[in-house]
This record gives structure tokens, sequence and C-alpha cells, in this order.
């Protein structure tokens, strides 16, 4: 689906709490062959994911053995179906427990998945669901974009490793940058085109040129505007990146408001300016801490402190024009 198409529906799901977004197995695939060396002997939670139908519940169970989990848990909002679009009016919930294959066969048979009855909804804040929380080591899954700055707390609240999906306009956010400053959560692996989509229920319009319907029936929509977030240790954290242009004040222009220069994309960063550098959000995805510090955002909350109260929104502008959403960064090698 095209940028502008796709993340219409993120927005809207913000704005009408409609959550209704299922990763694809071969996204979720993509991803965790690059973590497999955090599970072993780990307790697995699956927090936002419905019971039987998860694709992250399918990745962890049918690689149980393979990575040497000890446990597997998935929870899930007001379901107790089969059906991944399920009605949601069940008052109440169950949660699935899987510890490994009993039968030698590799395959999590159903009678080797253990299910139980919450006694409430099953809602990720609920005081079951966190205990089944503090139970586990790791959490993955795609939470509810609405419910996306609750969710991202509680996870540092409890001091839990996770890997989750997120759109990159909540970096910005009060709530989640500290975190991304402070270097607590990093970019995963794939983003934007490296996401086939999400499964979507039947009211959701199909209008973008990289929406369609799958082999299964499934109805996908596509985004650009889509990556993971996590606090595991990855390979890529440290690549260093290669910058090969040289700064030229009349190239580079200088913010309205801000002593920073504007730099329109990653690749032409600067390799010989010491000073700060307005960048791309999307800078996250080649983020070495090793390299760079970030010292702040804009538009949502991040400018360093000394310029305006902290919390504020604040933008910066080049001749009297707003730029989009920028990360603040200098070069620690210089």
């Amino acid at each position: 689906m095209a940028r502008e198409g796709s993340n219409k529906y993120f927005h809207q799901a913000k704005r009408s709490k409609n959550d209704e977004f299922y990763t694809i197995l071969s996204d979720v695939e993509n991803e965790l062959r690059h973590y497999k060396q955090h599970f072993k002997g780990k307790v697995v939670l699956c927090n936002c994911d419905d019971p039987r139908i998860s694709n992250f519940f399918h990745y962890f169970s049918y690689n149980f053995e393979e990575l040497g989990l000890k446990k597997l848990i998935t929870t899930c909002y007001k379901n107790r179906s089969m059906d991944l679009f399920s009605d949601r009016k069940d008052e109440k919930a169950i949660y699935l427990e899987y510890e490994g294959d009993r039968n030698y066969n590799r395959v999590p048979d159903t009678d080797e998945i253990e299910i139980k009855e919450l006694r409430g909804d099953g809602d990720f804040r609920s005081e079951e669901c966190i205990n089944l929380l503090k139970e586990a080591d790791i959490v993955v899954t795609n939470p509810p974009f609405s419910l996306f700055r609750e969710y991202v707390s509680q996870l540092m609240e409890y001091d839990k490793k996770f890997l989750i999906v997120g759109t990159w306009n909540v970096i910005t956010y009060k709530e989640i940058f500290p975190y991304i400053k402070d270097d607590k959560i990093w970019i995963g692996v794939n983003s934007n085109r490296n996401f086939s989509g999400f499964i979507v229920p039947d009211h959701y319009p199909l209008d973008g040129t990289e929406a369609r319907i799958d082999d299964n029936g499934n109805r996908i929509v596509s985004s650009n505007n889509t990556c993971w977030f996590t606090n595991l240790e990855i390979k890529k954290r440290f690549e260093e990146l290669i910058l090969v242009k040289k700064y030229d004040s009349k190239i580079f222009e200088k913010y309205d408001n801000y002593d920073a220069i504007e730099v329109k994309y990653v690749k032409d960063i600067p390799k010989d300016y010491k000073g700060a550098m307005g960048v791309p959000i999307t800078f996250l995805n080649k983020h070495n801490p090793n390299q760079f510090e970030i010292i702040g955002c804009s538009y949502s909350y991040g400018e360093p402190e000394g310029y305006h109260l902290k919390g504020k929104d604040f933008n910066v502008s080049i001749e009297g024009k707003d730029v989009y959403k920028r990360l603040f960064i200098k070069n620690k090698k210089i």
C-alpha cells in the first residue's frame, strides 16, 4: 500500500482504538531469526495475541525445542474462540501455556497446549495478566497501537526484555522518546517495506496499491511506517554508519530556532561536523550508540533542556517553514 494510504489506517486505529492488525507469520520469522541466542531457558509471553490463532504463538511453539524455551504463554483480550476476528463480547478470556513436545513428533499438538481460564477479560493491564508478565523473561507481540504508551511503560516498569511491533511515529511520543534517548529501547532489524503487511478484518477497505487478499483469503494491508522495537542486543545495533560527505555551510542550512544544521537524508550526514544535527527519525534504523549521541527530538518532546519548558511541543523551522519530525544528534567520534 502506498505510504499515505497505509499510514491512514494506523492514525484511524489510534483515534478509534480499533487495533485489529495481526502480524503475518513470515514477518515474525524474518525478525525472530536474529534473536535466537536470547531465548534459551526463557519464559516467553505473547500478551496481546488471539489464543490458538496468533502467529507469534505459532512461531514459538513450532520452534520451542530449537530455541530451547522453558515455557510459552499467550493471552488475549476478551476472546475465548478460535476466530481471529471475534466479536470481543466475552467478559472473560483464556490463556495458553505450552511447555514443549511430549510425544516427540516435533509438533505442538492440542493435547500438549494447556488452555486456562482467566478471571477477567485478558487486558494486559489487569492484575492476573501482570502476574503472568512477572513470570515472563521476554515479551514478544504486536501491542495495540492506541495503547502503545501504556504498554511500553508497563514493560519498563517491570524491567522486561521485549520485541514488539510499532510505528515510527511513536519515537517522538513524550512517554517513549526518553527511553530512546537513554539507550533503553532501539530499533530491531526489519522495518517499512521489509514488513509484508498486516491481516485486517472485513470492514477495513482495501484501497491501496499494495493491499491484497492472500492465498488463504486473508485481507492484507501494508505499511511503510512500521518497525520493531526492542531492548535485546543484536549485531546490527553496533554496525558503523559509513559517512562520506563533508560539511559545507552553503549546503547544510541552519534552523531558525535551534542551533543545529538540517540533514535531510541519513546518507548525507557530514563526517566532519561536531555540532548538533537534525536528521529524520528513521535515522534510528542506522543508529550506533558508540558512534552517535541522541540529544533530543522535535515536534512532540525531547528538545535539550534550557530551550523551552520540558514536555512542551517544539518544532524546528527553516526560513519560517516547519520541518517534519527530527532527531537531534551529535557525532561522538569527532
